[in-house]
This record gives C-alpha cells, structure tokens and sequence, in this order.
C-alpha cells in the first residue's frame, strides 16, 4: 500500500510492517500493533465533538489501541479511548465510537455503528449496518445479523432523568440475533437465546429459547445441535 497522503499526530506508534493505503489520519497517541492493514481514507484515534444536549460526558481520552493483526477496511473511523482485539476485521464505512472494546477475533461489518461505552467480546460478527447503541455488551461468540437496532432511552430525548436511566442491551454470550430485530432499551437476551428476523424484543429473552414476532415471544428451545458446545 502507498501511504500517500498519510497524517501522523504525535506519538503515534506505527510499526514498519503495517499496510497503510492512501489518505488516511492517524490521530496523537495512536498505538497500532504489528501486521495491521489500515486501508485507503480511514481514520484513527480521532475525539469525539459532543453536541450540547448529548448525555455522554466530556473528558481527556487515551489514545486508541489496536492489536495485531487487525484490518481497518476502507473509510472507517475508529475514535479515541477504544481497544481493538487481534485478528479483528472493521469492515468498510464502518464506526466505533470512544472507550468501546472490542474483542480478538471479531467481524464487524460495513456501515455498523457502534457507540460509546460498549464492550464486545471475542469471536463476535455483527453484520452490516447494525447498530449497537451506547451502554451495551455483546459477550462472547455473539453474532448479529444485517440491520438490527439496539436502543437506550426510554424518554427519546425528553427529561432530565433520561440522564441516569440510559440503559443499552445485554447480550450474553453465543445468542443470535436475526436480521432487522430492535431491542428495546435495557434488555437482556439470554446465553444461546435466538431471536428472528424482524422481532421486535420488549422483555428479557431467557437463555436457550427461541422467539420471534411482534413483540416477540418464546415459541420453543434452541435445538441442541445449534448450541455452541456442540458445533
């Protein structure tokens, strides 16, 4: 890769083996690790401009730190205060807010948005344009399908007390969410719960149980040979 047109803030670490395409900016205190490939036009490390109605808080952030081994696809933006886990793929247009974590081992896929304060787990796929809302946690081996849609506030906005009652989605570990699903805020889905395509999820999924509809309700089990201990 060229590396034409590349930006480096200060400190920046970037080791000699790491594939940089064209245009890209690498924010002050970037720290990226060996084998990495940052493809044309993203950027890294950048901070956050907070609107001034935004419930998140302002602060000094450290610098992003990537693993080895990751690939940052084309025109992805990854901010400041955030780790990235080896081995992981940022798909292309794809967008990782401040202080998220992010897991070995991951896809996340073009056009997902991730936002601040999230953590996810290893050998997690979310695919492409999912979004997964600030306050959540994906536990290990979680997989998302295309389009669905976590949220966190209640109030939309309204009243001061949205502030201490955010609350994005718990998702435990192994559990599978089809495509185009929205998860109210603060549920939990269950370890290998599986939720279909197009549910919209109110209440508590419970481990192991399968739901669908409008609101979504448990209709069976997860069959055994689905679960992840037996693949």
């Amino acid at each position: 890769m060229s590396r034409e047109n590349l930006v480096l803030g200060e400190g920046v670490v970037l080791p000699d083996d790491v594939e940089v395409g064209a245009n890209v900016v690498i924010h002050a205190g970037t720290v990226i690790g060996a084998g990495c490939v940052i493809q044309d036009n993203v950027v890294l490390g950048k901070s956050p401009k907070l609107a001034s109605r935004s419930t998140a808080k302002k602060k000094e952030l450290p610098g992003l730190v990537i693993a080895e081994s990751v690939t940052v696809c084309s025109g992805a933006v990854v901010f400041a205060g955030s780790t990235i886990g080896a081995r992981t793929v940022i798909g292309d247009q794809a967008f990782v807010r401040e202080n998220v974590t992010i897991g070995e081992d991951c896809g996340i896929g073009r056009g997902v948005c991730i936002e601040n304060q999230v953590t996810i787990g290893s050998r997690c796929s979310i695919q492409s344009n999912s979004y997964i809302t600030r306050l959540s946690t994906l536990e290990d081996d979680v997989f998302i399908a295309p389009c669905v849609t976590t949220t966190n506030d209640n109030f939309m906005g309204r009243t001061h007390a949205r502030h201490q009652l955010l609350m994005g989605a718990t998702i435990r570990r192994a559990a599978r969410i089809g495509g185009g699903v929205v998860i109210l805020p603060g549920i939990e889905i269950g370890e290998e719960a599986f939720v279909a395509a197009g549910a919209l999820v109110t209440k508590d999924i419970p481990a192991g149980k399968l739901v669908a509809g409008l609101p979504a309700r448990v209709w069976r089990d997860v069959p055994e040979e689905e679960l992840l201990e037996n693949q």
